[in-house]
């Protein structure tokens, strides 16, 4: 569990066949209502994780009999049909809560003693509404550590039903478990709902698997639910994919710019957080439905309002795509997530601040404002939660130096998860419309031309400094003393002038190596780039240099985005700005510190506002914070990420 992960930023679009393993909701509801039921049920798709176990470890306490195929994901159970009853037993759920929720009903409708208990984490859960709502039915419990939490005995005579007032504001897994646990009632169970539920969709879904074996529930209204007394019925089940681990997949194939497909979902899952693909529908994805499959396409992600309140479990996701998007993205409605594994709210925040997002805690949910130039690595702490280290994990896709402390969390749900994203990194696509260039863009201080040039040398491409090309118009027209508010003059001075860029700048005939790098230039070189018409004259010839040389390491500010959008390698370079400050002022003279940074403030506000080819982070391209890292290190791990794709 204590295992550090560093993820390795993929470098390009993801793609393929996401392999999710089955739904952690449906297995343990499924192989409860299974345990329970009179003959042999066959459950095929099961998932194999911690929570899971955990469920399959209490049934055969309870003397189930089960036959166990991992490599098939199979399992077939022999229920105890009905007849429930212990003596002095005592189950670990460990960190499941729907484990917890789900027994403690049902083994309150048996006769014996029992014990159940869990993790210090699922300790520190809420059960109260389920130990009241028992309570009120007649059922004996005891919390051994302390008040409406666990441990819990259970001193379980059977029950009688009637009817019970409970709210699901806080979960629905407080419900479902007296869902499960009614048919085991005498007389039945009427279940009257006080407050609108968070998550119905898992309520839903309880009545689904609970109709396949046998129990129909009836709906009256949207707040009442009538269980009858019954005996559960032996079924055989398919288990979907799940749904919530799905989502990163999703999430992966929108921040990448990638295509991954996950078959076995469709728009009649009987999961509710397969909405989550209508979000990134929303947020500008491209979603295809198949009749058993789902396909997202990446594409520019925008930002907006999202009431997750009923497929909570993937907000987390939301909030590491929303650190890519291009707008703020608010998520509402999950206020009682806070209670979940941790405060899933305040620990999201809190990572994601670590890099670099700007994150906020709301009442109800978070709001992130994304600027990608800020996005930085960091050491992740997952709070022993697997979504948050799942989540978390996808910034690393397109962030450097992203480290999930204690990885091993994931077993709870998705033991293979790296394993399955690693899967999809892509590999080298020449041959198609890929270009194998290493596009560098980024503002100006941010290391582009050193770091460049170096990386040229390590991996023998030829370099070509795009930003130079732009200078060299620059100084052509300074010398002619042309007024740069003229645009139709630069532009014909971009036509005309007789540039030479390699070892040393000549423009027309003149050395401009040192020229180019002048304070003067610094000045004109972003009114040259936001002229539409050079940039039309220039964009051309630096394709055709790639053309020519057969690919290369190309920067600039816009070759992710305009020039070379289908690079094999797009690395957005950033830093922060005093750093920036400071590095141009030492390559800066006759200007004061001050000056430069103010300079460089203007250039940026420039750059990134001009109507023609703003300075932005491309879709899909790698985001290194140079801030504190030696040259030699951001070069090697530059280096490591180009031949990855080419030997891809």
């Amino acid at each position: 569990m204590s295992r550090t992960r560093l993820v390795r930023p993929v470098g390009g679009p993801m793609s393929g066949l996401a392999e999710i393993p089955g739904s952690k909701s449906q297995t343990n509801r499924a192989l409860l209502c299974a345990a329970l039921a009179a003959g042999t049920s066959r459950l095929s798709g099961v998932l194999f994780a911690d929570d899971t176990e955990a469920m399959l470890e209490a049934v055969v306490s309870l003397g189930c009999d089960l036959q166990i195929d991992r490599q098939t994901a199979t399992l077939e159970v022999t229920g105890i049909g009905g007849a429930l009853s212990f003596e002095k037993l005592a189950i670990d759920c460990r960190s499941s809560g729907t484990t917890s929720r789900f027994l403690l009903p049902v083994l309150t409708a048996g006769k014996g003693n029992v014990v159940i208990d869990g993790s210090d984490q699922l300790r520190s859960r809420p059960f109260s509404e389920q130990i009241q709502a028992l309570r009120n039915l007649g059922g004996t419990l005891n919390e051994l550590g302390g008040p409406n939490g666990l441990p819990i005995e259970i001193v379980a005579d059977g029950l009688e039903g009637g009817t019970i007032q409970i709210s699901a504001a806080e979960s629905s897994q407080f419900v479902s478990g007296l869902m499960l646990a009614a048919p085991l009632f005498e007389g039945g169970l009427l279940i009257e709902l006080t407050d609108t539920p968070v998550s119905r969709p898992y309520l839903d879904l309880t009545i689904e698997v609970m109709k396949r074996f046998g129990i129909a529930i009836t709906k009256e209204g949207d707040s009442v639910y009538r269980i009858p007394q019954g005996q559960y019925r032996s079924a055989d089940m398919m288990i979907e994919p799940d749904a919530s681990a799905s989502s990163y997949f999703f999430a992966a194939a929108a921040i990448t710019q990638g295509n991954i497909r996950v078959d076995g979902l469709s728009r009649d899952s009987w999961q509710g957080d397969i909405q989550f693909v209508d979000v990134l529908e929303a947020l500008g994805a491209q979603v295809t439905w198949g009749a058993d499959w789902i396909e997202v396409q990446g594409d520019r992600l925008s930002g907006g309002t999202f009431d997750l309140k009923d497929f909570s479990d993937t907000a987390q996701t939301l909030a590491a795509v929303a650190a890519f998007a291009e707008s703020s993205i608010e998520i509402n409605g999950i206020g009682f997530i806070r209670a979940k594994e941790t405060d899933r709210i305040r620990a999201i925040v809190t990572e994601l601040r670590k890099c670099g997002v700007e994150a906020t805690e709301l009442p109800d949910g978070l709001l992130i404002k994304p600027n990608q130039w800020r996005l930085t690595g960091a050491s992740i702490d997952t709070y022993d939660d697997h979504r948050m280290a799942m989540s978390m994990a996808l910034l690393g896709l397109r962030v450097p130096r992203i480290e999930i402390r204690d990885s091993g969390c994931v077993s709870k749900t998705f033991p293979d998860f790296f394993s399955v994203l690693e899967g999809l990194r892509p590999t080298a696509a020449l041959g198609t419309d890929a270009v194998a260039v290493a596009a560098i863009d980024g503002p100006a201080g941010s290391g582009k031309s050193t770091v460049a040039r170096a990386l040229a040398v390590e991996l023998d491409l030829p370099h070509f400094d795009t930003g130079a090309m732009y200078r060299a118009v620059a100084v052509a027209a300074s010398r002619q003393g042309l007024d740069f508010s003229d645009t139709q003059a630069i532009t014909e001075v971009a036509k005309t002038a007789d540039i030479s860029i390699g070892d040393k700048i000549v423009v027309d005939g003149i050395d401009a190596t040192e020229e180019i790098r002048s304070a003067k230039a610094n000045q004109l070189v972003s009114m040259v780039a936001a002229n539409r018409e050079v940039r039309r004259i220039l964009v051309p010839r630096q394709r055709q240099w790639a053309s020519d040389l057969g690919g290369g390491v190309m920067e600039g500010r816009d070759i992710g985005t305009q020039v070379f959008p289908d690079a094999m390698l797009k690395v957005f370079l950033t830093a922060d700005l005093q750093i920036r400050a400071e590095r141009r002022f030492r390559e800066t003279k006759g200007q004061t510190f001050d000056d430069v940074l103010e300079d460089l403030e203007r250039r940026d506000h420039v750059d990134s506002t001009r109507d023609d080819s703003p300075l932005e982070v491309a879709p899909g391209a790698v985001i290194f914070d140079t801030s504190n890292m030696a040259i030699e290190d951001v070069v090697k791990e530059l280096a490591e990420m180009f031949r990855s794709r080419m030997e891809g």
